[in-house]
């Protein structure tokens, strides 16, 4: 973040705006075109969002806590009730495909948030 964005915005909570889909500098306006495909701009303060890069951080942070989630759930169901596998196939199936949904936009936003907040970019070696 330069001196000028503090200077003429408000201190904006990553966390809050991250996860809610906002811009990172005035917090008001959208980060996102469609669901998790990253805007130009922002509509509201023109923040150039060239800078963001989440990569595949979100969907691996995404992964990893769902399929905890998803198989400690399916293991104690298993040894609690021992339900039968169509049982299975039918409540984990589409509780993962909708908790991956609804978390990885939010953890998407949050990732560009952080980063600009940080003033975060790509690593660069000295060549001297």
């Amino acid at each position: 973040m330069s001196d000028n964005d503090s200077a003429s915005y408000p201190p904006v909570d990553p966390y809050r705006s991250g996860i809610l889909g906002l811009c990172p500098r005035c917090g008001n306006g959208r980060l996102f075109d469609g669901y998790i495909k990253v805007g130009r701009s922002c509509p509201n303060c023109g923040l150039d969002y060239g800078f963001a890069d989440a990569g595949d951080g979100p969907a691996i942070f995404v992964i990893l806590l769902i399929g905890f989630l998803v198989v400690g759930l399916a293991l104690w169901a298993e040894v609690s009730y021992a339900p039968p596998l169509w049982l299975h196939l039918v409540l984990w199936i589409p509780l993962s495909l909708a908790l991956c949904l609804l978390l990885l936009r939010a953890l998407k936003g949050l990732l560009i948030n952080l980063q600009y907040k940080n003033s975060a970019h790509e690593g660069e070696l000295d060549n001297d």
